[in-house]
């Protein structure tokens, strides 16, 4: 049931600010934590009781917008406290902010809202899902709007390794916001411990290397989930691609595709890494890590501020690295972008992206990236003064933004969240199943893609 709650105003933290203006694993493997579902206001300036629809313009009555979003813990403190400072910039717009869960709970609830006729008018999307959610028709076209206020907008400000799944059939659909990408997580005080350079695996070989040494300690290399997110990455890595280029094949049975399953089976086979499967299969890996009983972890950008936290108060210390390479580094890109819902008045909708310009702005990237870890999507931000004398602070921080020099869109097919679960169940099956070989597993799982993919 969705809760809410009054925000309290954010005076202490609004100075700058207005100068300037996962259940199961998620695809971005971050935990939902305790979901303190909230309201950025629930009355207008009278008050008197808001409804969701769009008051009239004037003095005495603002335009109420619905904003659903994904995530608790730090993601909510710092989405929170982006649309307390929207409201208060301003009188004209009140954005009404409202937790949803992980981002399998808000897609269903949007949905199903927009099919009854009261979607929210912005909500968070993840990026792999927006091909299904544009060409179902529930987007608003960005395109328009962004032309009219490029100036405003700067949309070349944008880092273009993350815009690859802002743009569906070639029209925008969405503005990149808090985005990501998987990264190493290293306990280096184990890693010294056992005699490692902390500044590796920087390879499967190394990985391999460094898990046989840390067996030989009594320790556990890494607590791994088999995530999709994760694998794409492997399948980058090793030089391949998830579909063909149209969309219409799988590709992730070739020898490229196979190759991370049989190096994953390899590893749990021979007790080198640990590979929960079920529901809290991340949650596990998470605390495996925090708990110093595996070196590595694998997961989004979105927790170094977290991860920070942890291993002070544990007594460890925690870096970060690229994903080890194979043939090459690759990642997926990761993560939401903002999107408009299509069924909401004129009036609402430019409410509405009023609302994305301001989330998206360098000087909210800025803040979002350094209260979480997120990426900063603005190359304007990436240069700024605060975030290189941050990055020299805490160099964690900056891993991800120099990874996206391998990073690559994620597929955006309709079928394709359909295509990810049966991976995931064959990879499984793989590694479980003593009987089923990689290339057998993956063979299964695109038989079964490809009768998705083809229709």
């Amino acid at each position: 049931m969705m809760k809410k709650l009054t925000v309290l105003p954010l005076a202490a933290l609004m100075t700058g600010m207005l100068a300037g203006c996962g259940g199961g694993t998620t695809v971005d493997n971050t935990a939902t934590g305790a979901a303190g579902s909230a309201n950025a206001a629930n009355a207008n300036a009278d008050g008197t009781k808001a409804d969701n629809g769009a008051g009239t313009n004037d003095a005495s009555k603002k335009i109420v917008i619905k904003y659903w979003y994904a995530f608790g813990d730090k993601i909510e403190e710092a989405k929170l406290h982006m649309v307390q400072t929207f409201n208060e910039s301003q009188d004209k717009i009140e954005v009404v902010a409202e937790h949803q869960g992980n981002y399998d709970d808000l897609h269903a609830k949007v949905q199903a809202a927009f099919a009854a006729g009261d979607a929210p008018a912005v909500t968070d999307l993840e990026i792999a899902s927006t091909g299904v959610f544009a060409r179902s028709g529930m987007l608003e076209e960005l395109t328009m709007y962004a032309e009219r206020d490029k100036e405003q907008l700067k949309l070349d400000d944008f880092n273009p390794g993350l815009m690859g799944n802002a743009y569906v059939d070639g029209k925008l659909y969405g503005l990149p916001f808090m985005r990501s990408t998987p990264i190493l997580y290293k306990n280096v005080t184990m890693l010294k411990d056992a005699g490692l350079d902390p500044a590796g695996p920087k390879s499967w070989t190394e990985l391999e290397e460094y898990a046989r040494v840390l067996k030989q300690k009594g320790k556990t290399a890494m607590t791994m989930p088999i995530d999709i997110w994760f694998y794409e990455a492997l399948v980058a890595q090793s030089g391949g691609n998830m579909l063909s280029e149209d969309g219409k094949q799988a590709a992730f049975n070739a020898k490229e595709g196979v190759e991370p399953v049989t190096f994953w089976k390899k590893l749990a086979d021979e007790k080198l890494i640990k590979i929960p499967v079920g529901d809290e299969a991340g949650a596990t890996a998470d605390k495996d890590w925090a708990n110093q009983m595996s070196a590595f972890k694998f997961a989004s950008t979105a927790g170094v501020s977290g991860a920070l936290e942890i291993a002070k108060g544990n007594g460890f210390t925690m870096d970060a690295s690229f994903m080890p390479a194979n043939a090459s580094y690759g990642v997926p890109t990761g993560g939401c972008q903002l999107v408009i819902t299509s069924k909401g008045s004129e009036e609402q909708k430019e409410a509405a992206w009023e609302f994305l310009k301001w989330m998206t702005s360098k000087e909210n990237t800025i803040y979002q990236h350094k209260h979480v870890g997120y990426l900063p999507t603005r190359l304007s931000a990436v240069d700024s003064d605060e975030l290189k004398a941050h990055f020299a602070e805490f160099p964690q921080y900056k891993v991800a933004v120099d990874q996206l020099e391998y990073a690559r869109p994620r597929p955006m097919v309709s079928a394709y969240p359909e295509v990810a679960k049966i991976i995931k169940e064959s990879i499984e099956k793989a590694i479980l199943d003593p009987k089923t070989t990689p290339q057998d597993a993956m063979n299964q799982a695109a038989d079964k893609a490809n009768k998705l993919l083809a229709k």
